[in-house]
């Protein structure tokens, strides 16, 4: 098995591989400015929604390491500037309001960034465990020998640890559940053919990209086991947000009764919401759809439409599974 990482805190500065370059090239980038922290969110070198909160974190972490006065205006300065990054993703909130408790909590301001870098610490520790912990519980869902099919990237590159849907995909090549994955190539920007295959690969996990089009006629052939995706949010009823394309699977599980798993934190469930339509759907750039990987492949001036992510209703969805727990229909979480 090969080894990398995709973001860690050493020597005062926040590392993490640009994952735009995957897998042509692992180019990794340190900094100490929140401001390139943010830049990076918002250019998917960062992505996946526990990494993106825990990059955050950092990013808070980092705007205070060098302030000797106007704590609480660079604080807010780094905090609006990060929560503005990406709309859809809840963990990116709940790490940047971690990190304002500790903020506000105290009175003198002489050793801020230890404790900030303490509690950003903590968080990429927790996820660490919780990334564990969903792989134990959902890998008893699968049969021995499954195939599986999976969504956008889950893994190691979304999370602080070994990953969400990923983690129970690994854990379960490593028990003898599964056998072999499909990774669907994720259009339009590949997070599939070029994050998912990258780990699979690292993980001497048998797989084969599969264009998104494809996934109807694998099931068709009945060669698909089960589905498993990730989740950017998820509203108190179960409907959930995942990248867009998750819901044309949940659909095609539907109509030909392959089970459909959501696997996620539990810091992913937003219980403020009460159903997926209130979820925040983000819109991304035009040059997403006209160009790949800035070679123009269709005219700029061609209208395009570009959501990030959509939401699939709770009841196409067989189970979610958590750290904490594996939640099934009727959803009430």
């Amino acid at each position: 098995m090969n080894v990398f990482f995709s973001l860690k805190y050493e020597n005062d500065k926040f590392i993490f591989i640009d994952q735009t370059r995957l897998p042509l090239e692992e180019i990794y980038i340190e900094t100490d400015n929140y401001e390139r922290i943010a830049e990076a969110i918002e250019r998917l070198e960062i992505r996946g929604a526990p990494a993106i909160g825990i990059a955050a974190a950092f990013g808070i972490t980092v705007a205070l390491k060098n302030t000797l006065s106007q704590h609480e205006t660079q604080f807010n300065l780094a905090y609006e500037r990060l929560k503005r990054t990406r709309p859809t993703a809840v963990n990116l909130f709940w790490a940047l309001d971690e990190m304002k408790k500790v903020f506000k909590s105290q009175n003198n301001f002489d050793d801020i960034y230890a404790k900030l870098k303490v509690r950003a610490v903590q968080i990429h520790e927790e996820d660490i465990i919780s990334c564990n912990e969903i792989a134990k519980n959902g890998v008893e869902l699968f049969q021995n020998d499954s195939v599986i099919l999976t969504h956008c990237n889950t893994g190691q590159l979304a999370t602080g640890g070994s990953g969400t849907a990923f983690s129970v995909i690994k854990k379960g090549f490593e028990t003898g559940k599964v056998k072999f994955v499909y990774a669907d190539e994720t259009r339009p920007l590949l997070q599939g053919s070029r994050l998912t295959a990258y780990e699979l690969e690292k993980s001497n996990i048998p797989f084969e990209i599969l264009p998104d089009l494809a996934a109807a006629f694998l099931m068709k052939q009945r060669k698909i086991d089960a589905v498993i995706v990730g989740a950017d949010r998820i509203a108190k009823n179960g409907d959930t947000a995942n990248k867009i394309g998750t819901y044309n699977l949940a659909i095609l599980c539907n109509y030909y009764k392959i089970p459909f798993y959501i696997a996620a934190p539990t810091s992913t469930i937003d219980f403020s919401m009460n159903s997926g339509d209130e979820i925040k759907i983000e819109m991304r750039g035009n040059e997403e759809i006209s160009h790949i990987r800035g070679i123009k492949v269709t005219k700029e001036e061609y209208p395009a439409y570009t959501p990030a992510f959509d939401v699939t209703p709770n009841h196409l969805i067989s189970a979610i599974i958590t750290d904490k727990q594996i939640y099934k229909p009727p959803f009430n979480l």
